[in-house]
């Protein structure tokens, strides 16, 4: 793959974003003593930004009237500013973007499905995670392709997301001798929208997207192969932020020991999705 590229057309998402990022502020009530309300903890005061690419369901992406976020991470970061008592502000931004947002100060915090990785804690701050995931690979229901696993995709027109750590899984594939024809998006729905026209032949992406698209009984699709889960998500802020980082992760422990993360799992997922991380 030609990353060359990829680095060309990330500079450009980048200014891209920052002059077409999209903001809804929404207010959350139940703030209490000592909870986080002063300014200089948050770039606004009294409220909590948050970076997000809202287009990756079911994680976030835009309900039926095109304008209300939804999906697993909108309810994360709804609990996490109602906890801190703070309001919460969703700023739409390019995925290729997304983290030199954070690096510049338009928003607190990401919560969009970010991994975590060495490369990525070197040089932002992380919370604890609150949910795993796994690579996965999805077919159509009606192919006649017979690859079980990512390793058997040889010649075959490949989907995923650029820029993100499936990106990563399948460049290392190809530095292992594998050799397909890649599809690179922006968005994974895209992905999802090209194996339903049958432009491509897979798709490969996280397990988490793979399931709600695999989910409903009339869905084209097939799940043919998860990997295991080793990777979790956790939200993502700027290098030695410590202090709202900390603040955080004290919500994040008190939603998962009063049951909010849980049940906003069954909510979306319809299984626990999230215990394991804590374990």
């Amino acid at each position: 793959m030609n990353f060359k590229k990829i680095f060309c057309m990330s500079l450009i998402g980048c200014l891209i974003a920052g002059a077409c990022s999209q903001k809804k502020v929404e207010p959350q009530g139940g703030a209490t003593a000592g909870q986080a309300q002063s300014g200089g903890l948050t770039i606004k005061q009294g409220v909590l930004t948050i970076g997000m690419e809202i287009g990756y369901p079911p994680m976030e992406y835009f309900d039926t009237d095109g304008k209300t976020p939804i999906g697993f991470d909108v309810s994360m970061a709804r609990a996490v500013a109602a906890k801190l008592g703070l309001q919460v502000e969703f700023v739409d931004t390019a995925w290729d973007g997304i983290f030199a947002g954070v690096d510049t100060g338009k928003y607190d915090c990401i919560m969009s499905a970010v991994t975590v990785t060495p490369e990525r804690q070197a040089a932002y701050n992380f919370t604890k995670p609150y949910i795993g995931n796994a690579q996965a690979l999805v077919l159509r229901k009606d192919t006649d392709i017979t690859a079980a696993r990512p390793e058997e995709l040889g010649g075959l027109r490949v989907a995923y997301q650029a820029e993100t750590t499936t990106d990563i899984y399948m460049e290392k594939l190809v530095q292992g001798g594998l050799a397909f024809e890649p599809y690179e998006y922006d968005k994974v729905l895209n992905c999802f929208d090209d194996l339903r026209l049958d432009r491509v032949d897979a798709i490969v992406c996280d397990s988490l997207v793979a399931f709600d698209y695999i989910a409903p009984a009339d869905s084209p699709f097939k799940l043919v192969w998860q990997g295991d889960a080793d990777e979790v998500f956790a939200i993502c802020l700027k290098k030695g932020n410590n202090q709202l980082t900390n603040e955080i992760d004290q919500a994040l422990d008190a939603l998962f020991a009063d049951g909010t993360i849980l049940k906003i799992s069954q909510d979306v997922f319809k299984m626990d999705m999230v215990s394991s991380v804590r374990k």
